[in-house]
């Protein structure tokens, strides 16, 4: 099993502004084809960064500081996952399957977009919640409020994500397979266990060796769930 450092190291100093952020989403956005399963999934993430910074210049967080840290921290792991898989490494286990069947033509779009955010909050959101605690010198509870809002926001984009990528008309969906194999997911669910191994994690900070093991672990399950939800299926 690889060791964590090579792919979850704490990201001190401080990383990149939430402009670049949006700045490098946007450019997958424009250069990856439409279909690509990554793509898929950037679209959605590029969805819900642009509407947390729209939310952070409107004063919807009462503290902007830790909402733009906590938001840089979770983009940059999805953006490490992206430029490892681009340099030919191995991305956490987390995110291989994405990037495993990213071009399949067994699996459909709303497929890849879940399998991403199952990646993204799954693992890569506790790792941040770590991140921004150390760059803000804080605990995880001083960042409940920004956690709260922000997944939120991602509960009712993934509604419309599932409106918007289900194919076939209503009465066709409840038949579909896709249907049945998305049913065992839940945003929500995920979100309440991100929280739990954020929390497990910072308690465990002084105690790396254990830490390495809890990390290496929730990305392998995350992993094994994203590529029970990239199971191809027939059209």
């Amino acid at each position: 099993m690889p060791h964590v450092e090579q792919f979850a190291p704490p990201l001190d100093p401080p990383g990149l502004p939430l402009d670049a952020v949006l700045s490098r989403l946007r450019a997958l956005d424009a250069t990856l084809p439409p279909r690509d399963g990554v793509a898929v999934f950037n679209r959605v993430y590029l969805a819900v960064t642009e509407e947390v910074d729209r939310r952070i210049e409107a004063g919807r967080f009462p503290d902007a500081r830790a909402a733009i840290t906590l938001d840089v921290r979770f983009a940059e792991r999805y953006l490490a996952a992206v430029d490892a898989a681009a340099s030919d490494r191995r991305p956490p286990a987390c995110w291989r399957p994405l990037f495993q069947f990213r071009r399949h033509p067994g699996v459909r779009p709303l497929q890849f977009a879940l399998t991403g955010i199952n990646a993204h909050i799954g693992h890569d959101l506790a790792l941040a919640v770590v991140d921004a605690c150390r760059g803000l010198g804080c605990e995880p509870a001083d960042l409940e409020d920004e956690f709260d809002r922000v997944g939120d926001l991602l509960v009712a984009l993934e509604e419309r994500i599932r409106e918007e990528l289900m194919p076939g008309p209503d009465l066709l969906q409840i038949a579909d397979p896709l249907t049945h194999l998305l049913g065992s997911w839940s945003l929500e669910r995920a979100r309440d266990a991100t929280w739990s191994a954020a929390r497990a994690l910072w308690a465990l900070r002084g105690l790396p060796d254990l830490a390495e093991e809890f990390t290496t672990r929730l990305d392998a399950a995350v992993g094994f769930a994203g590529r029970m939800l990239l199971t191809p299926l027939p059209r």
